[in-house]
């Protein structure tokens, strides 16, 4: 029989100065993933609440007072060991000078470096968290009347959509390429960010990026297309996530985690199973499958990015 792993809830901190940069910590020599940088906090102990744990760990390692604000996301992690989960916390407020009071190293950094920097497994959803949309919307199909869908496009782009999956699979190719040309310039205008379903050339061509469907996964050697374009991942098992992550994909779409009007009676991960996924690779991951807006606090407290949808995000 397998001995359990131990369980370890951190609670860490998002801590922001006047000028919008954010403070990583350093992970001692002495510790475990040394060297790696993280978003400061700590264990909490028994009988503490997640608030008061912080509050005493970023005294305890910063020498600051700090008002903890409000969540931001919980992620499950599995290490060699251990299961953890890794709560963060926006920080309203602090006062004093930090420092590292343990002997480790402290540096600010501005939101769109914070990649740049090797973290442990948990922290890196963090940062998606912090920098990509709560929200993707998927584009239902185009349908028997192509001015009202556009319509309803421009409407999700004035709500304030931010990352767009074209996905019109009824089209052939020509009207296809028609339409992702002209749905490219609205993004463009309206600085939403834009992803074909499974189209790397077109969106090579358009500057835009490309949502993978699973089956192409396994096929790709490489990333198909430049840092600066973003590359999403369709997947609904555990191998599917780990090719997105090798190939440096920016995040991945999980489910579905509930039944959908397209699917009904298919299997569902339900949340404890997208949990079970999540914890083994460190992307960010929209969930996706008969979800809402009103789900996004339940989403980010199961380490997802947010939610992926069609229905619920598409203007009727």
């Amino acid at each position: 029989m397998d001995t359990p792993l131990r369980s370890i809830h951190v609670v860490a901190g998002v801590i922001t100065d006047v000028r919008g940069r954010v403070l990583l910590a350093r992970r001692g020599e002495d510790s475990d993933l040394a060297g790696l940088w993280e978003f400061p906090g700590g264990k909490r102990e028994p009988g503490e609440t997640s608030e008061a744990a912080l509050v005493r760990e970023l005294h305890e390692e910063l020498g600051i007072e700090a008002e903890v604000g409000d969540p931001l996301i919980e992620v499950p992690q599995e290490y060699p060991g251990k299961r953890l989960r890794l709560e963060v916390r926006a920080i309203r407020r602090w006062k004093g000078t930090p420092r590292g009071r343990e002997g480790q190293a402290l540096t600010w950094v501005a939101p769109e470096r914070l990649a740049r920097y090797s973290m442990p497994s948990a922290d890196v959803p963090v940062v998606g968290a912090l920098r990509q949309p709560d929200r993707y919307l998927v584009t239902p199909e185009p349908g028997d009347d192509p001015h009202a869908w556009r319509d309803s496009l421009q409407r999700a782009l004035d709500a304030g959509i931010e990352r767009l999956q074209l996905r019109a699979r009824s089209l052939p190719p020509d009207a296809y390429a028609a339409l992702a040309r002209a749905v490219a310039d609205d993004c463009r205008q309206a600085k939403v960010e834009l992803l074909l379903n499974r189209d790397i050339a077109l969106a090579a061509e358009l500057g835009v990026g490309v949502q993978l469907g699973g089956e192409q996964l396994a096929g790709l050697p490489a990333r198909p297309l430049p840092a600066a374009l973003p590359v999403g991942a369709s997947c609904h098992d555990l191998d599917g996530l780990r090719r997105a992550q090798a190939l440096g994909c920016d995040f991945a779409v999980l489910g579905p985690v509930r039944e959908t009007a397209t699917h009904p009676g298919a299997p569902t991960l339900g949340w404890d199973g997208f949990v079970a996924l999540r914890e083994q690779v460190a992307l960010p991951i929209y969930a996706i499958g008969g979800l809402a807006l009103d789900d996004l606090p339940t989403a980010r407290g199961h380490g997802a990015q947010g939610i992926a949808a069609i229905r619920s995000l598409w203007p009727s």
